[in-house]
């Protein structure tokens, strides 16, 4: 198989969807390996380092996309790159359909075939490639929070873990999955009061088994968010319903009763936020003020160290690759239940029920584009 890997064009996206030593076992496996000229640099691979594992340097996307049969990216094809996509090509990446209807429809219209990285399943419900980038969102969340309570950048001018003879901030955490659990680890680490909300008591029992003494875990529902998030410092979203939209549970008027100079970090973005008044933002221009409360709302937080994000990343996706090009993606996704519930999209059809109920669409079982 002919396996293209264009550089990613999302603005401060630094990622690459494989690195060379993942060239080297596709090669080694019988395959082509198109990676287009830069496409590493911003995590530190050169030219020569692909060369060298057997890849071929295609001079632009455009080559890529039109040599290739599977598509490998980090992050969802934009606007720009829409034209390039193609019938029955196979596209391997973070899509996050149910958060963007223009995204969704640009793909059904293009008749490729999606299989996406957020979506692949284990039967226990782990996410296996969305975890690596989960973990260094979550660990960000802290690191840009931190950062964001500085008085420099209009925060309240909190240190996270204090001094002694002065109380350290509190950090709120919506969702106790992998991004709580990372932003959790971070935050406690730094010796802030942590309080962490979920709405599954066996994860909140887990979690009383794991976490320190200076994280609280309280069970989530609008009365304790509320309760919550008014002495908060800093807050951070990371709830998930695997493939939809995130719901909202910090609604407009409820920054009213939030400290001024707090901070909010949604790494529910992706899947549209679980802040209402929450954005899409960049790393040039990461935030903005809403009734005096900063919220940042990075869509590709792990974009900002992207050496650690892209080797994590590949470690993850590789072997599902490996299957992709090895057996055709029909006979991948008729292997590996857990692949198979990666396809979101193919042959104009949308195929996974998050993404047809966010906007209204015919949902079709996967299983039948298999035969």
């Amino acid at each position: 198989m002919k396996i293209g890997v264009p550089k990613e064009i999302k603005t401060n996206e630094n990622r690459i969807a494989l690195v060379p030593a993942g060239a080297e076992a596709l090669v080694s496996a019988g395959h082509t390996v198109l990676v287009e000229t830069g496409g590493g640099h911003g995590s530190g691979f050169t030219d020569d380092d692909y060369t060298v594992a057997g890849a071929t340097i295609a001079p632009d996307a455009a080559t890529v996309w039109k040599d290739s049969n599977m598509i490998m990216k980090v992050k969802e094809p934009i606007a720009k790159e829409w034209p390039h996509m193609r019938k029955d090509q196979l596209i391997f990446t973070y899509f996050h359909f149910a958060a963007d209807e223009a995204l969704t429809r640009a793909h059904l219209d293009s008749g490729a075939v999606c299989v996406a990285y957020e979506t692949v399943e284990m039967p226990n419900r782990d996410l296996p490639l969305l975890i690596p980038m989960s973990e260094v969102a979550g660990r960000m969340a802290v690191q840009e929070g931190a950062k964001y309570l500085e008085k420099l950048y209009g925060g309240r001018g909190v240190l996270l873990g204090g001094v002694p003879g002065v109380a350290p901030a509190k950090v709120v955490i919506l969702g106790g999955g992998i991004v709580g659990i990372n932003s959790a680890k971070m935050a406690a680490g730094m010796g802030a009061k942590v309080v962490i909300l979920d709405v599954s008591l066996d994860r909140l029992r887990y979690l009383s088994d794991v976490m320190p003494a200076n994280v609280q875990l309280i069970y989530s529902n609008r009365h304790n968010i509320l309760e919550q998030i008014k002495t908060a410092d800093l807050v951070v979203g990371g709830v998930l319903v695997t493939g939809a939209k995130a719901p909202r549970l910090v609604r407009r008027e409820d920054l009213k009763t939030m400290q001024p100079g707090s901070v909010i970090v949604d790494v529910a973005i992706d899947q549209g936020g679980c802040v209402e008044t929450i954005h899409a933002t960049t790393h040039e221009n990461p935030t903005y003020v809403v009734d005096g409360v900063i919220h940042y709302g990075v869509a590709n937080m792990p974009g900002g160290v992207p050496r650690t994000s892209t080797l994590a990343l590949t470690n993850a996706t590789l072997p599902y690759a490996l299957q992709l090009a090895n057996k055709g993606w029909k006979k991948a996704l008729t292997d590996n239940p857990a692949l198979l519930k990666g396809l979101n999209v193919a042959s104009g059809k949308v195929t996974y029920a998050g993404v047809a109920e966010a906007f209204g669409m015919e949902y079709h079982e996967p299983s039948q584009f298999l035969a």
